[in-house]
């Protein structure tokens, strides 16, 4: 069952939202684009989550296998669309912002929406490292994909990086997870499907205000850590590494995502998860003020961008990991859905946010300043968060 949900993260959408930047200088030279104008056709065409509340409520009602294929197939779709943008001549920025809202539809399905259930059931006292190591999948996928990805951008161009996604996504992880959910996670899926689960309906959680507070706090991770590594090779770029090294940046994200998820879900097993969350952010808001001051030497810039990111790995494991804590396992998948289109917003204000600042101040300072604010009112946001009724706040899960 883990084994299939870091299959699913890290082939899902998230490996391009990780990747994107690879992209970014072909975009710009084919198309005539700006870092701005890319960023924001992404950040709008993340309007596609919408649909993940409704998603949800499927694989609540009916399991996750049929969303799990759908979303794959989906998937290699969307990167074959955006590896024949501009074939025919065309130059429209729309079709860029078609492929991204087919990456969102083909979210849920890839993600903790649909194997957190599952995880959520399952597990109970180590809960939290078997979300934890479920999300890794993402980073794990990063570190391996970004220079393989990046040398076959060099080599073969744009196009042939979209073709590689596709190819891994619908050919290769797929008949992996199907095969991974084969023996163990089907049964569990159609038993969460008609069991009576323990927690509260949908509605019931959109009336309680844990419920918004712990979606104000995803919102504000992800329009931090998800801008920076949209932008993270360009700002490479000017603080003066050379394009390798720049994309080694993107190894280093991925490292402490890894290193994120697996330490806070060691310890929000075994400690009240809210001070371990907002920890965790006041460290990557640190991170991103040294950034701003625009540091020099790669060894500092891997080591920093690091620290920046190991809130990025967290919340991954952290948004799941409340959402069944506070709320149960009977709307999980709603619940969750429900939070996604919402945190996804934050992901596009991000997006938007860092490319746009850009093209008007001329770098990225005040966008890395911003992004320290957002993760330290995340930081505040974990320690108001109160624990569900009658939980003694200490233990994890139950």
């Amino acid at each position: 069952m883990v084994v299939a949900a870091m299959l699913g993260a890290g082939f899902g959408p998230g490996l391009y939202q990780n990747l994107s930047s690879l992209f970014t200088p072909g975009l710009e030279a084919t198309f005539g684009w700006s870092r701005g104008d890319i960023a924001t056709a992404a950040g709008l065409a993340l309007g596609g989550a919408i649909a993940a509340p409704l998603i949800g409520r499927a694989a609540d009602r009916f399991g996750v296998r049929p969303v799990i294929v759908a979303s794959m197939l989906l998937l290699g779709a969307a990167y074959l669309w955006l590896a024949a943008m501009g074939m025919n001549g065309g130059r429209a920025i729309w079709r860029y912002q078609l492929g991204v809202v087919l990456l969102v539809l083909a979210l849920p399905g890839t993600s903790s929406l649909a194997y957190g259930k599952l995880i959520a059931a399952r597990f109970v006292r180590g809960r939290g490292m078997a979300l934890a190591l479920g999300t890794s999948g993402l980073a794990l996928a990063t570190i391996v994909a970004a220079p393989a990805l990046g040398a076959t951008i060099a080599n073969f161009g744009w196009r042939a990086g979209f073709v590689a996604l596709a190819a891994g996504s619908a050919l290769l992880a797929l008949p992996l997870i199907l095969l991974s959910l084969r023996a163990e996670a089907l049964p569990a899926v159609r038993a969460a499907a008609r069991a009576n689960l323990p927690g509260t309906s949908a509605a019931v959680a959109r009336r309680d205000r844990r419920f918004w507070i712990m979606v104000a706090s995803a919102w504000l991770i992800n329009a931090a850590t998800t801008g920076f590594v949209t932008q993270l090779v360009p700002i490479g770029l000017e603080l003066g590494l050379r394009p390798a090294q720049a994309a080694l940046l993107l190894t280093s994200f991925a490292s402490s995502a890894i290193a994120g998820r697996l330490l806070v879900g060691w310890l929000v097993d075994r400690l009240r998860p809210q001070p371990v969350a907002a920890a965790f952010a006041i460290l990557s808001a640190a991170a991103f003020v040294a950034l701003a001051f625009a540091p020099s030497g790669l060894a500092l810039l891997l080591v920093l961008v690091f620290l920046a990111g190991l809130m990025n790995g967290a919340e991954n494991d952290l948004l799941p990991f409340f959402a069944a804590r506070l709320f149960g396992l009977r709307a999980y998948a709603e619940i969750y859905g429900t939070a996604m289109p919402i945190a996804l917003s934050g992901t596009a204000v991000g997006i938007i946010g860092f490319g746009r600042l850009h093209d008007l101040t001329g770098g990225y300072t005040g966008a890395l300043t911003l992004g320290c604010g957002a993760l330290l009112l995340a930081a505040l946001c974990f320690l108001i968060l109160p624990d569900r009724a009658g939980d003694d706040g200490n233990r994890a899960a139950s």
